[in-house]
């Protein structure tokens, strides 16, 4: 799990930029190092951990990503939890199951483009999460395995440069965001469980 201020999966990247920055400006080529400049300042944003300010209310369901609500609407989970569900989709800012590499926003993204599951589950609830890769986002990376116990707000996966993500919970949640809001991983709660 990353715990520095920048992910590890960006220092090969922001290196590289780095790197070709220093040989542009040494031979004269200052077009170019701006250029690999600016790509290495782009990686360090990508890539940073900040830290969050994350709820402690037990009933809140808190983002899972940076970015943009697209979509919220009851649907049908077929894949794992097999019932009714509440689904927010939330659109990654340019922030496996192997597959075709779609638009992100796409209605049938989440069956065809490579995409990653998971399920976190407590005494009270299970929500599931799917990252999903599209056109730029073509890797997804994943720091948890199959049984692992998670800390509220512990950072578990990435989508490499952004696409969407998709959250799966239950009927009784009550949703806590609205469609267009720009949400922050960790610290917005999407969801509070109502007890009936």
């Amino acid at each position: 799990m990353p715990t520095g201020p920048i992910i590890k999966e960006g220092f090969p990247l922001i290196g590289v930029m780095l790197f070709i920055t220093i040989i542009a400006v040494y031979f004269g080529y200052y077009s170019i190092a701006i250029i690999t400049f600016i790509l290495a300042l782009f990686f360090v944003n990508f890539f940073r951990n900040p830290k969050r300010n994350i709820p402690t209310d037990p009933d809140a369901i808190l983002s899972p990503a940076d970015g943009k609500v697209m979509e919220i609407e009851d649907v049908y989970e077929d894949l794992y939890l097999h019932r009714e569900c509440k689904k927010v989709t939330i659109f990654l800012s340019v922030h496996y199951t192997m597959g075709r590499f779609l638009p992100a926003f796409k209605e049938d993204v989440g069956f065809e483009n490579e995409r990653h599951t998971i399920c976190i589950e407590n005494d009270k609830t299970e929500v599931l999460v799917t990252q999903i890769a599209g056109l730029l986002a073509r890797r997804i990376v994943s720091w948890t395995d199959l049984d692992s116990v998670l800390k509220r707000g512990q950072l578990y996966g990435m989508i490499k440069f952004g696409s969407c993500t998709e959250i799966y919970m239950d009927k009784n949640v009550e949703i806590c965001i609205e469609k267009g809001q720009h949400i922050t991983g960790g610290d917005t709660i999407i969801g509070r469980l109502r007890h009936e």
